[in-house]
């Protein structure tokens, strides 16, 4: 399922990061913080009367008067305007109507897409009136909120949650096979990778970083099996183009990852790894997908240590642990021919079906390796355990008391389970319910 995306759009100081923070963490029922994020949040995952979508705080519209909105703002509204689905537009009622507030309004009218437009710090009654100005802007009625103290938000969201497009329909008869999402920052060699893979030129490999715009679908036969490959957007590092683009161009990698079984992060060599790279990573595991990491122009980096290097990724995506890594030249096609034997085998390992005997047996003589976990007088007894779910695989404890396993204790567990059956390159699922409980 892909997940519609909101943006917030709206020129400095107007509250978008506290309405995306309102959302995100008082008013929607989950939501998950990924591995490797910066300490500003841009974007969370989020649910609303079991609707999921991604709210998106756009950011970067400094401006002081509309002579300042210049090219780079304007780039970064109209690539927000692109990728989203429902645009909120997001004014300040105490500064009232500004010059900037018609700039905006005037590109988001010749977008075509949904848009509510919120006049936010509305904290009282008193202060409705006075959202009655931005009437002028031609976007019809003002939501009336405020995104710190959450007064409104529940109204907002039921109305965006109307708002959504449907989802395609299932096909009667879908395509089998794996589908492998290539991600990583621009000039990494995705592109270049994927013609390697393929044999010829399917995507248009330049010089030039972020070359690719949108996600590009290719299928192939390997080994009797079909692979869909689908070559994602760059994602571009913090500093190096506006931020409006660079965090929308992950949000198009986030899609493609929706949609994929496995994520082939391309890393590059040549480079330290980037916050970017752990948080896709981290986004990986989050939506249980399958994941290899490919450190990529391994042949300009001859002077590195493959063993050092492969403790220094380690450290930086420690989430991660079971992601195999695979030193690769795009350009020369160095171990290339090794990526699609990986995608092969972590499929494999993702489908993996344990007995419920075997994983019984399993888990009683890791139970009686370990010391259980307490709390109090209380001790954890754990009755049984089966596997559940695949892709990823994912096992179900019966326990007296499910609050008692700590995190600690449910890594040794998975720790044993991957020291019997490997689960190469997939992250697992562990549940703990207690007896009697629905599945």
């Amino acid at each position: 399922m892909i997940k519609p995306i909101v943006a917030i759009v709206g020129r400095q100081n107007v509250g978008k990061s506290t309405l995306l923070n309102r959302i995100a963490e008082k008013q929607i029922a989950i939501v998950e913080d990924f591995p490797g994020t910066t300490r500003d949040r841009v974007f969370a995952d989020a649910v609303w009367n079991n609707i999921q979508f991604t709210i998106v705080d756009t950011g970067g519209l400094e401006f002081k008067d509309v002579s300042m909105l210049g090219q780079n703002v304007r780039k970064q509204v109209e690539a927000a305007i692109e990728e989203a689905d429902v645009l909120l537009f997001l004014t300040d009622v105490k500064e009232g109507l500004m010059p900037a507030d018609q700039t905006i309004a005037q590109i988001v009218r010749k977008s075509n897409k949904p848009v509510v437009l919120v006049v936010n710090k509305v904290d009282n009654q008193r202060l409705e009136s006075q959202a009655a100005e931005f009437y002028q802007l031609g976007l019809g009625e003002p939501q009336v909120l405020s995104g710190f103290h959450g007064r409104g938000v529940a109204d907002l969201l039921d109305k965006v949650i109307g708002m959504f497009p449907p989802q395609p329909a299932i096909q009667e008869e879908p395509l089998k096979g794996i589908s492998v999402a290539i991600v990583g920052h621009p000039h990494v060699g995705k592109s270049l990778l994927l013609n390697r893979l393929l044999g010829k030129e399917r995507s248009i490999v330049g010089e030039t970083p972020g070359t690719t715009r949108d996600a590009i679908d290719t299928q192939l036969d390997f080994e009797g099996q079909n692979v869909l490959l689908i070559d994602t957007a760059g994602i571009r590092r913090k500093g190096k183009v506006e931020q409006g683009i660079e965090w929308f161009s992950v949000l198009r990698a986030m899609r493609a990852l929706d949609r994929a079984d496995i994520g082939l992060l391309v890393i590059d060599a040549t480079e330290p790894l980037t916050a970017q790279d752990a948080h896709i990573a981290g986004y990986i595991e989050k939506a249980g997908k399958g994941v290899a990491i490919l450190v990529n122009k391994w042949d300009l980096v001859t002077e590195k240590d493959q063993t050092e290097y492969t403790d220094y990724i380690r450290d930086r995506l420690k989430f991660a642990p079971y992601a195999p890594i695979l030193y690769i030249s795009a350009k020369s096609g160095q171990r290339v021919n090794k990526v699609l034997p990986l995608v092969l085998q972590i499929a494999q390992e993702r489908s993996l079906q344990i007995p419920d005997e075997e994983v019984n047996s399993l888990i009683k003589e890791a139970v009686k390796s370990h010391n259980l976990p307490h709390k109090g007088k209380k001790i954890l007894e754990l009755y049984s355990a089966r596997q559940n779910a695949t892709n990823p695989p994912s096992f179900r404890f019966i326990v007296n008391e499910p609050e008692l396993v700590h995190f600690s204790y449910e890594r040794f567990l998975e720790n044993r389970l991957r020291e019997v059956y490997g689960f190469n390159g997939t992250p697992i699922r562990l549940s703990f319910k207690i007896r009697g409980s629905k599945p």
